[in-house]
């Protein structure tokens, strides 16, 4: 996030200028192929939700979403209708059945060109999914006005080579790029890396800079720090690959430490989750040092924050990272990885941002371990509360909103 910095800042600020006093009423649909709760598919699940909640509660904004009922892999896997009630306050959220994949929808087909006729910005959160190509062909012909949130996809396949179908994905970027007309359509990033490999692959379409947000808890538990000397790790995130989480148990095994402790959370592809808990055992590390918790959420998700003493973070490659913001808005400080855009730890002081191969990321886990951690992560819930607010990113959405459509 060095770019994300003092200039960027900046520059967002003179975009919320042009923003207020806009105040004439605007239709956006919000174009998703999963939508919340189906946290299965990651960290963009939250963060759309989070943003849509903020976005809604503008009240010169009408705002509908279209998206399907998958909830995870298997086409049994679906969204609970009757669970759903009260979860989207001031918007319409439509929910079309999947038909196949991960998101495939003959009927999100069918809704598509009448919610794009209506709207007047619309904005997609897709990379390399079935909705991508069907809504860039849509606004192309309706001449709509359109953000496009690749959410870390792009540059996942710009920069990581571990990404499955490289080369599948730069054909389909290409037959993305064509349908893009110059200035009706802007891509929607959220760090300055980001923005670069996105801009190397769609080029037609300029990019710009929305941080995400984070939920802040107004009051912390009170906590101990290091029980009985104990350091307790946490990742928490999706199984992935690209996630380094096999670097991470690497580190915990060459640090040889029986104070230090890891706690795995999240949940991924069957095969993958086994592989790891495989990895683990190898390396004699299962439930005596490394334990996998699974998928947590809510408050439960809160707790486990609040049960830790440093948040690890050891991907390849990261847009955002969300996690990193939300051990930081509970008070933990992180280790973040080069792969991630939080550069920005060190200089606020609230954590370590190194390699993340297993040498290094054991020689930070060491530092750290002597490090004021109660007083680091207080300094980033601070940098978190004036940042990094929902409502205050919102806003800045609603000024790329504005600048593609007219006051």
């Amino acid at each position: 996030m060095s770019k994300c910095g003092n200039k960027s800042v900046q520059k967002r600020k003179v975009e919320l200028q042009k923003f207020v006093g806009c105040t004439e009423r605007m239709k956006v649909l919000h174009v998703i192929p999963t939508y919340y709760p189906a946290s299965y598919w990651g960290g963009p699940i939250f963060s759309v939700y989070a943003l849509n909640n903020a976005l809604a509660r503008f009240s010169w904004l009408s705002l509908k979403v279209l998206t399907t009922d998958s909830a995870g892999p298997l086409l049994s896997e679906r969204l609970n209708r009757s669970e759903l009630v009260g979860l989207y306050p001031n918007q319409d959220v439509v929910i079309t059945r999947r038909m196949a994949g991960a998101c495939i929808s003959i009927e999100l087909l069918r809704q598509l060109p009448v919610l794009i006729r209506w709207a007047d910005v619309v904005h997609l959160t897709s990379a390399y999914s079935f909705p991508t190509i069907p809504t860039l062909v849509l606004c192309r012909i309706l001449d709509k006005a359109m953000v496009w949130s690749p959410r870390g996809a792009i540059q996942d396949a710009h920069e990581w080579e571990g990404t499955r179908r490289r080369k599948l994905k730069r054909l389909w970027e290409m037959c993305c790029n064509s349908l893009i007309r110059p200035g009706r359509v802007v891509t929607h990033v959220t760090s300055e890396r980001e923005r670069q490999a996105t801009q190397a692959r769609i080029p037609r379409a300029k990019a710009v800079i929305v941080p995400n947000g984070v939920d802040i808890p107004e009051v912390l538990p009170e906590r101990d720090w290091l029980p009985d000397g104990r350091l307790r790790l946490m990742y928490l995130g999706r199984l992935s690959p690209k996630k380094g989480i096999e670097n991470l148990l690497q580190t915990v095994k060459r640090l040889n430490d029986s104070s230090i402790s890891l706690t795995i959370y999240g949940k991924g592809d069957a095969a993958y989750s086994a592989s790891l808990r495989q990895l683990a055992e190898q390396l004699g590390l299962l439930e005596n040092v490394v334990s996998f918790a699974g998928h947590v959420d809510g408050e439960a998700k809160s707790m486990v924050f609040h049960s830790a003493d440093i948040c690890v973070v050891s991907s390849y490659t990261e847009n955002f990272c969300m996690v990193v913001a939300e051990a930081l808005a509970h008070g933990i400080p992180v280790i973040a990885s080069h792969g991630t855009p939080w550069q920005e730890v060190e200089s606020k002081q609230c954590g370590l941002w190194v390699d993340n191969s297993p040498e290094s990321l054991a020689r930070a886990i060491s530092k750290m371990r002597d490090m004021p951690l109660k007083d680091m992560g207080q300094r980033g819930r601070v940098w978190m509360r004036q940042e990094f607010s929902w409502d205050a990113l919102a806003k800045e959405m609603m000024g790329v909103y504005r600048s593609l459509s007219t006051c």
